[in-house]
């Protein structure tokens, strides 16, 4: 019996530590560029990544990203609950569950969990979620998620993509070539924005439907 309470004492002040730790890196990160990211660290290819403000980055991308990755982003608290609810759904159906993230909920997961998807991650990017939500601005949310994201095998932000897909930087990317990085999020790897198929030029085209019928509901993406 003493050695179980020793180990839950121990395991209690590991996991007080670890919520320190965590809630020290929200608010550093609040500021300070985020130098890697587990992702980055378990992916191997090598790692091609440029950290740019949100002022140097064209317009065009933050708001093609809402668009196509979560058109409620500057009005949520962090959780698409409608989403979500369809994603809880489907994943009791035993179907796939696609959608239900929004860009805080991936900020959360890129910066302090493993890509594989699980009931823990899911559970464990709540909390984090609402951490980030509760201290950045929605427009540092955006940064720093524009500047993690993965746009093709190891090239990670949005600078390092734009130089990569279309040898250009991140301020000069027209509202079409800002679509196409949208359109790969989902699957980087699979996808390419610079050489894209069918299914990229149609989401494409799709994504730049959905800014110009959201309008107002983009204003936070203008840092």
């Amino acid at each position: 019996m003493k050695f179980l309470k020793r180990l839950g004492k121990k395991a209690f002040k590991l996991l007080g530590l670890a919520v320190l730790l965590v809630a020290v890196l929200v608010l550093l990160f609040r500021i300070v560029p985020v130098p890697f990211t587990p992702l980055m660290l378990l992916r191997d290819a090598p790692i091609n990544k440029r950290w740019v403000p949100l002022t140097e980055i064209s317009p065009a991308l933050p708001r093609a990203v809402i668009a196509a990755e979560d058109n409620l982003f500057c009005s949520h608290w962090g959780f698409d609950l409608k989403s979500l609810q369809a994603a809880a759904v489907a994943f009791a159906s035993g179907e796939k569950a696609g959608g239900g993230s929004t860009i805080s909920m991936q900020t959360a997961k890129n910066l302090f969990l493993w890509p594989k998807r699980s009931v823990v991650r899911k559970l464990l990017e709540a909390p984090l979620t609402l951490a980030i939500e509760a201290t950045w601005p929605k427009t540092r949310i955006l940064e720093v998620y524009l500047n993690v994201a993965e746009w093709a095998p190891g090239v990670y932000g949005a600078e390092a993509a734009a130089r990569h897909h279309f040898g250009k930087s991140a301020k000069s990317l027209t509202r079409t070539e800002a679509a196409r990085l949208a359109a790969v999020l989902p699957s980087p790897l699979k996808w390419s924005a610079g050489k894209p198929g069918n299914y990229v030029r149609r989401r494409t085209e799709t994504i730049n439907r959905r800014v110009g019928q959201l309008g107002p509901l983009l204003d936070c993406a203008n840092p």
